[in-house]
């Protein structure tokens, strides 16, 4: 004990010793994010409050601008306010402004080290802004904000990191005087047995197989270091600028250049016969529009079902062409499906029976057994594909919805050491819902072969574990939202999907006037009438119907507004094998032109149905050119068809009417949100978009732009990667005997 203790106690005084090193550390990084911080809210601000300002002193009225900047100083943060309308004249100022700042000297408060100054209340931030107002070019908004809180956060951050370090300081000691006591226990066993002529005929192969007793030590300490490994190495994503060169990062740093192979049924890029030339075209695909640009980050390989007329022509020996073609960054993989095994697999057992299962949208599903025959051997086809495409036994492969349930338990056999992410694109039911699928289990199970399964919302997640715990004989762990079948296990996660940003330059590149201009032109349309759009495939679960009827209960309550409002639908048409798809698109024509014989004014049709594919930059120039888009789906995983329509609109103008019932919803509360089966709250959300003031509309379109950027579909791949590195390490550690160091991965 004595020889434990003159190890224990210097080892606590250096971790101690550590900590108070650490502290001066943490205050210049404290004080560095809290400027960071005020200057970014600084230029908020600034952005904010020109424009009233603006109108005060157009109306002359000084007092009122200075009370409107006494105003703003009752923020807890803000300690005074000045404006400079010229360098030789007095600042209009709060009375706590200080006073040394002053017109002429501004540009002292500019520098990168001169922006901090120290009052009897404490230090203050000051930075200047520009501030152009009428009749004063050069005005300058001068804010300065009490920096006080940056000690009492400087305080609590110091408190923190003593605790932390003497909790570790407690536990390695602890630990240390256990091992000294068994290895103490262990050399003197040894030695008897030793002086007794036991153990010379023999070796033990380890410490753990000599002495049975540490075997539970090695498991506790790896346990311990597992999770000091994962406190340590946490990451602040909102640290992280999210962008291709972020994700590629992620690869070579923390995966360390593994390869990365997506799996999906539609591919990114179809080539179509026609003619004497072979023309390309993207689908009309949320998961295309999420997974293309991480692939062209990732430079990985893309394995997808080759269903273009000319998919054939354009691929090599190994059925791989490289994409994009303008630029190529990463290998399509194209799998062959015979018209039975594509009838059975895609178009019978997912789409007739797995899509109107999840979705539950009053569409009774259809289950036959040579439809699940099709589909396992589908599954397992492409399976196969990802072990040709993989270059070591341990690639991350990224499984991609509904049609491959079955594919990470096969991907699993086949690669033992693979990392497999399955993100599941739609919604998940509830466990009675799903119990009507007759091979509820085979699904589960072949989902279970995941190391992560994903969804977009946590109800969804909490969905698969209850359906998990009712039908398998399983461990699920709720506070971790995990699940362990036959020993594997795998975490369920919430990654709500998004889209690029910014958004590519190419789709954006047309001015937005022109955009209103072409699209008013094109469609015969005069040039002061307010446009709606809505973009979706001709799909029965993103609620066309009840949008159309919401536009004719508008013209019934607000006749108005007939002749001088026009909703145009782009509709894709898509499934059209399936017999409820080819009724669905009769329905909405019907529909269509029902409205439109009844409330056609001026020549002006309410609804403009356009049952076509339209390219990105197509759909991108509809958005610009509207006033409101509509997104009315009845049950839908996410829908990026919102996303699209905030990033298009960088003039920070246009409404959003957002169903209840979509991911998107719970990220973009700032959307008029509605329950699209009620037609006159719809109608009431479509007359508050037309008449929404300019100022209201860019107040909410400012906050989801701010929120599509921050939550860009680089930072929903990169979580899923970190998570997937994060486990490899963890799996490497557990797998590592005790006294051995952890061998690096195989390249």
């Amino acid at each position: 004990m004595r020889i434990s203790l003159r190890f224990v106690i210097p080892l606590i005084l250096a971790l101690l010793a550590v900590a108070y090193g650490v502290v001066p550390l943490v205050d210049k990084l404290t004080l560095r994010w809290a400027v960071r911080d005020l200057d970014i809210r600084a230029e908020l601000i600034a952005n904010t409050v020109v424009e009233p300002l603006d109108d005060l002193l157009k109306a002359g009225s000084n007092r009122k601008a200075i009370a409107f900047l006494t105003r703003l100083t009752q923020d807890e943060r803000l300690y005074a306010v000045g404006v400079c309308l010229a360098p030789d004249s007095p600042p209009w100022a709060t009375p706590t402004l200080p006073e040394e700042i002053r017109c002429g000297d501004l540009g002292r408060w500019t520098g990168a080290s001169a922006h901090l100054i120290d009052s009897a209340k404490g230090p203050l931030h000051v930075a200047v802004r520009e501030a152009p107002l009428s009749g004063a070019p050069l005005a300058a908004l001068v804010l300065v904000h009490d920096m006080s809180f940056v000690a009492r956060r400087s305080e609590e951050t110091q408190r923190y990191v003593f605790y932390v370090f003497t909790t570790l300081a407690a536990l390695v000691s602890l630990i240390t005087v256990v091992i000294a006591q068994l290895s103490w226990r262990g050399w003197v066993a040894g030695m008897r047995a030793l002086l007794r002529g036991e153990g010379l005929l023999r070796q033990p192969a380890n410490l753990a197989q000599q002495a049975p007793e540490f075997r539970p030590i090695a498991r506790d300490l790896q346990r311990l270091i597992q999770e000091m490994e994962t406190d340590l190495r946490t990451r602040d994503d909102s640290q992280v600028t999210w962008n291709p060169e972020a994700l590629r990062g992620i690869l070579h740093g923390e995966l360390r250049g593994d390869d990365v192979i997506v799996v999906s049924n539609r591919e990114p890029y179809i080539h179509q016969r026609q003619g004497n030339a072979v023309a390309l075209h993207r689908p009309a695909s949320g998961l295309v529009t999420a997974l293309e640009p991480i692939m062209r980050a990732c430079s990985g390989v893309w394995i997808a079902h080759g269903s273009g007329s000319a998919d054939r022509e354009t691929v090599d020996r190994h059925d791989r062409v490289a994409v994009p073609p303008e630029a190529p960054a990463y290998q399509l993989r194209r799998v062959w499906l015979s018209p039975e095994e594509e009838a059975g697999y895609y178009y019978g057992f997912a789409n007739e029976g797995l899509w109107p299962l999840c979705h539950i949208a009053h569409v009774r599903p259809i289950f036959r057994s040579s439809d699940w025959q099709h589909y396992v051997e589908v599954n397992r086809l492409f399976a196969q594909a990802v072990v040709e495409e993989a270059r070591t036994r341990a690639p991350i492969v990224l499984v991609q919805d509904y049609h491959f349930a079955l594919l990470p338990r096969m991907v699993r056999e086949l690669l033992p050491e693979a990392t497999i992410i399955t993100f599941w694109h739609i919604p998940w039911p509830n466990p009675e819902s799903f119990a009507i699928c007759p091979f509820a289990e085979e699904i589960l199970k072949g989902l279970l072969g995941s190391s992560i399964l994903g969804f977009h919302t946590q109800f969804h997640c909490n969905n698969f574990v209850d359906t998990v715990d009712r039908t398998l004989e399983a461990r699920v762990d709720r506070e971790a939202l995990t699940v362990s079948l036959g020993g594997k296990l795998t975490a369920v996660r919430r990654y709500p999907i998004s889209i690029e940003w910014p958004p590519n330059a190419e789709i954006l590149a047309r001015p937005l006037a022109e955009c209103r201009a072409a699209l008013r032109r094109e469609n015969g349309l005069p040039e002061d009438l307010l446009l709606g759009i809505g973009v979706d495939r001709m799909d029965y679960t993103k609620g066309i119907a009840e949008r159309f009827r919401a536009v004719e209960r508008l013209l019934e309550l607000h006749p108005e507004w007939a002749g001088r409002f026009c909703f145009i639908q782009i509709a894709a048409p898509t499934r059209s094998r399936i017999e409820e798809y080819q009724h669905h698109q009769q329905r909405i024509e019907a529909l269509a032109a029902e409205i439109n014989t009844r409330h056609t004014r001026n020549g002006v049709a309410p609804i403009l149905l356009k049952a076509s594919h339209h390219e990105p930059r197509q759909v991108y120039e509809y958005f610009r050119a509207a006033d409101l888009c509509f997104v009315s789906s009845l049950h839908d995983g996410m829908n990026l068809v919102a996303k699209e329509f905030v990033a298009a609109r960088d003039d920070e103008r246009g409404v959003l009417i957002l169903s209840r019932f979509t991911g998107a919803a719970r990220e973009l509360p700032e959307a008029l949100i509605v329950n699209p089966y009620d037609a006159d709250q719809c109608a009431a959300a479509l007359h508050l978009a037309l008449t929404m003031p300019a100022s209201e509309q860019r107040d909410r379109m400012r906050l989801m732009r701010g929120l599509v950027a921050d939550f860009n579909v680089y930072r929903w791949a990169g979580r899923m990667l970190l998570d997937a590195a994060l486990m490899r390490r963890r799996n490497r550690l557990l797998e590592t005997p005790v006294g051995q160091s952890p061998s690096p991965p195989k390249s």
